[in-house]
């Protein structure tokens, strides 16, 4: 149970850090906690992270390179990359947009930074949600529940997120400017693929 509350907490955190610019509260906690640093090692070292305030590494640093990696040169939308005519699927017809409804699962478009429903950043926050429910089901004691939502990662994994989100987090890593998103790339890709191992284990 403790192992569905951790992953939880990452789709979370990768979620957050990609689907929009950082505010000052999210990167002090960032700042302050050393199991989150672990996952960032080129950021812990990065030494303008200790002598450069906040609001100047978010102005001048961060969300300069978020619109960059996520607005201006790469596109993080699933539609782009499965679609032949790499248009991006912004109405009913997105893929994620039924499995969505069937776990009670809205995105909210005004505190996202995004078009269109299929966002890496919003797709991470389903991984999210699903684990969220996971964890529920395990303190109700629920194990047909268990298995239905472990099923339901395990599948959004290899239908969605890892049919597309490799290739733009690759890009990612490649064109990031600061070691916050090339260690987040190379987070949520490592990730990604772990967990659907452990996934394709739990479920055997």
């Amino acid at each position: 149970m403790e192992q569905t509350q951790a992953r939880a907490n990452i789709y979370a955190l990768l979620s957050r850090i990609l689907l929009q610019e950082l505010d000052t509260r999210i990167l002090q906690t960032i700042k302050d906690d050393e199991d989150i640093l672990d996952f960032f090692p080129t950021l812990k070292e990065w030494k303008q992270l200790r002598e450069v305030d906040n609001d100047t590494l978010l102005a001048e640093y961060f969300n300069p390179d978020f619109v960059n990696l996520s607005v201006l040169h790469l596109i993080p939308y699933e539609t782009f990359y499965t679609r032949d005519d790499q248009m991006v699927e912004t109405g009913g017809a997105n893929p994620v947009t039924d499995i969505y409804s069937a776990y009670d699962f809205m995105v909210d478009y005004e505190v996202a930074r995004t078009v269109s429903s299929d966002h890496i950043g919003i797709e991470l926050e389903f991984m999210h949600h699903l684990a969220n429910a996971e964890f529920q089901a395990h303190q109700n004691k629920d194990e047909k529940a268990v298995t239905e939502l472990r099923t339901a990662q395990k599948e959004f994994l290899n239908k969605h997120l890892l049919q597309w989100a490799p290739m733009y987090l690759i890009n990612m890593k490649y064109e990031a400017r600061t070691p916050l998103y090339f260690d987040g790339a190379d987070m949520a890709l490592e990730f990604m693929l772990s967990d659907n191992e452990y996934l394709t284990e739990v479920l055997k």
